[in-house]
């Protein structure tokens, strides 16, 4: 059973590229546990959506490896949530904008952080 939450976190944050190699690797080989452990070492994943990235993974989609690229993920999740986010961040309600994010997606607060940062630096791109 997957947890929404969890796979939309683990869709928009990003986990470094070697991270994900590994992780694939591990699986590979049985080593779930480990394989988790590896893309949380790599990343601000918590352990649910950590066990999400690595079905991910091994279903042979690619996650996102920086900022940019998890807030490209995200508009094409929930257009309409950025579009919220965008308004929030216009109106200079940063701290705001992070904790919609972290409410409606389950993502960690770094994450969110930097998430929201890189939308307010690329706000009308689609």
């Amino acid at each position: 059973m997957t947890n929404t939450k969890a796979r939309t976190a683990a869709m928009i944050t990003p986990v470094g590229q070697e991270a994900q190699d590994e992780a694939r690797a591990l699986a590979r080989e049985g080593r779930a546990g480990k394989a988790v452990r590896r893309l949380r070492k790599g990343s601000w994943l918590k352990r649910g959506p950590a066990r999400e990235a690595l079905e991910l993974l091994v279903g042979g989609q690619a996650l996102p490896t920086n900022s940019g690229q998890a807030l490209d993920a995200l508009r094409s999740l929930d257009g309409p949530l950025v579009g919220e986010l965008t308004a929030l961040l216009d109106s200079g309600q940063q701290i705001a904008a992070v904790k919609l994010l972290r409410e409606r997606t389950g993502i960690d607060l770094a994450g969110g952080y930097h998430l929201v940062v890189e939308l307010g630096r690329r706000p009308g791109t689609p």
